[in-house]
This record gives C-alpha cells, sequence and structure tokens, in this order.
C-alpha cells in the first residue's frame, strides 16, 4: 500500500482512460497543462522540473514509468532504482496535481510491434553504443504525449541528446505540444544529478565529481583559442588520470543539431553554439553530461 504523507494529495492515475478524462475536464475548465515524464528514483533535479511545469501551467502531472524499450539486455532495467512510495512523497511535497503510474502492459500490450526513429540525431554521441535507446525513448515519449495530451513537456538539459532527439520527433509527427527544457541540476561539487549516482561506492563517487572540473578546464582552453583535437586529447588524459575507467565519448557539437566541430580552434559563432558532451565509465557505473560553451 502506497501512502502519501501531504494534505493536498496528487490524483493517482493507472490508466490512459482516466488520465485523459482528468486532462480533457482540466482543458474545458480552461487550465494549461503541462506534463514531466520520469523513470522515478527522484532527485532535486527531477523536482526542478515539477517546479517548472507548475511556473509554465496551471496542473501539473508527472509520470512515473521505467521503460523497458531504452534497455538493452545486458543493461540494468532489473537493478534500475525503483522507490515508489518515496517517489509519490516528493512528487506531492513538489505540488503535482496528478501522478500517473501506467504499467508495462497498459504502454505496451500484447502484439505491439511499433517502434519511432530519429535517425540523424541518433546516430551519433549515446547512439553509437546504446543504439536501441533513442528508439526507446522516442517510442515511449510519442505515447506518453499522446496519452497525456499536455499543453507542454518538461525534459532536463542533462540528457541534451535525448532532449533534441525529442523536439524533432515532435516537429516531425506534428504532435501539439511545446516542449520545454530545464537546467541541469548538480551537487555541490559540479556532478550533475542523476538516479545512477546512488549505484557509486564513496570512492567512485569522489572521482565522478572531477567530471565537472575536467569539462570547466576544457571549456576554459577552448575559449581562449586552443584547438578541439588538442584540448580534447588533453582532457581525456586528465579523466583518465582521475581514475575514471573508460571513456565512451568526448566531443564538442552543435547544441543546435549536434554536428560535429574541431579540430582547430573554434570561431566566434562556434563557441557561441557549441557544447561539450561527455560519457565516462567508472567500473560498470555510466555517467553523462554536457556543457554550453558560453552563456
Amino acid at each position: 500500500m502506497v501512502t502519501i504523507n501531504n494534505d493536498s494529495a496528487p490524483i493517482l492515475t493507472h490508466s490512459i482512460e482516466h488520465l485523459r478524462q482528468q486532462v480533457q475536464q482540466w482543458h474545458r475548465e480552461g487550465h494549461k497543462v503541462a506534463f514531466v515524464p520520469t523513470m522515478g528514483a527522484l532527485h532535486f533535479g527531477h523536482l526542478s522540473l515539477v517546479e517548472l511545469a507548475r511556473q509554465k501551467a496551471d496542473k501539473t502531472i508527472a509520470s512515473i514509468f521505467v521503460n523497458p524499450a531504452q534497455f538493452a539486455p545486458h543493461e540494468d532495467l532489473a537493478t534500475y532504482p525503483r522507490q515508489e512510495e518515496d517517489d509519490l512523497n516528493k512528487l506531492a511535497g513538489a505540488g503535482c496535481d496528478s501522478i500517473y503510474l501506467p504499467n508495462s502492459n497498459e504502454m505496451y500490450p500484447g502484439g505491439f510491434s511499433t517502434s519511432i526513429n530519429v535517425d540523424d540525431l541518433s546516430s551519433n554521441l549515446c547512439g553509437i553504443s546504446r543504439p536501441h535507446f533513442f528508439s526507446g525513448v522516442a517510442t515511449v515519449v510519442c505515447k506518453l504525449l499522446n496519452q497525456c495530451t499536455p499543453d507542454f513537456a518538461i525534459f532536463g538539459e542533462k540528457d541534451y541528446q535525448q532532449l533534441l532527439v525529442i523536439m524533432r520527433m515532435v516537429r516531425d509527427l506534428d504532435i501539439p505540444v511545446e516542449i520545454v527544457s530545464g537546467a541541469i541540476v548538480r551537487e555541490s561539487d559540479g556532478l550533475a544529478m542523476s538516479s545512477r549516482n546512488a549505484y557509486l561506492s564513496d570512492a567512485n563517487r569522489k572521482i565522478a565529481g572531477q567530471l565537472n572540473t575536467s569539462l570547466q578546464s576544457a571549456i576554459s582552453i577552448l575559449c581562449q583559442g586552443a584547438a578541439v583535437k588538442r584540448t580534447l586529447h588533453d582532457t581525456t588524459q586528465s579523466l583518465r588520470d582521475v581514475g575514471f575507467d573508460e571513456l565512451d565519448y568526448l566531443e564538442i557539437r552543435s547544441g543546435t543539431d549536434l554536428s560535429l566541430y574541431g579540430p582547430g580552434a573554434l570561431s566566434t559563432r562556434q563557441l557561441q553554439d557549441a557544447r561539450i558532451f561527455a560519457a565516462v565509465l567508472i567500473g560498470k557505473i555510466r555517467l553523462i553530461d554536457n556543457m554550453k560553451l558560453k552563456p
């Protein structure tokens, strides 16, 4: 039994039918609706997206669904952190009006065979080592948006490639929703908040904090006119020196369309558009981050 320790408890919805009825009622009453999809194991980063949703709309819905379609067989679906009661209380405390809790049968009924691919934006960065991932994300987000029919949907910039994939999908498929991005929320040492941070041992957690330091250093050097190729080479070595086991990627790309920048120094225009993207491993834990080179 799940209990929500909040006097103004949100509506808990488990079915598409009831979710749509609720949103239709709010729309008839003239309310704008914002939607925050999550996979649970919530932290302040997620709650900042809920706060942004509340600023944008009159009613806020969050969903919790660990999406099996974005996990490969060797990845951590079975052990992905699940803490439903704690999550529900956090969302209630953050002011959510409704929480959508579909199960796998509701999302992927028997005979389900459709997938969505956003080819160009999914073919680099995380799309290389996790080729299944963005199809799984695009498919479930498309379903959630069609189920919820919100005016706004809020996604964090920590998963920046995912954000661009979703924006392109919404544009290409004429889905009537405005995608709103929320800034990355970081720990005191700069590590981007992530549900997977809970997997880190104390020793590895200290190493993880060095990712922010290394990326900030690379940005400073690039903004002074250093060549991209040399800077990334030196930053890669720095990350290995502090204890990261493996780098999946470390690249400078356009924040607009993910086109690759380098190998030389960046122009003024490129500096305004560029972001640094990193995916690193400590043991089996994969961490991602990205930062804009210039505000």
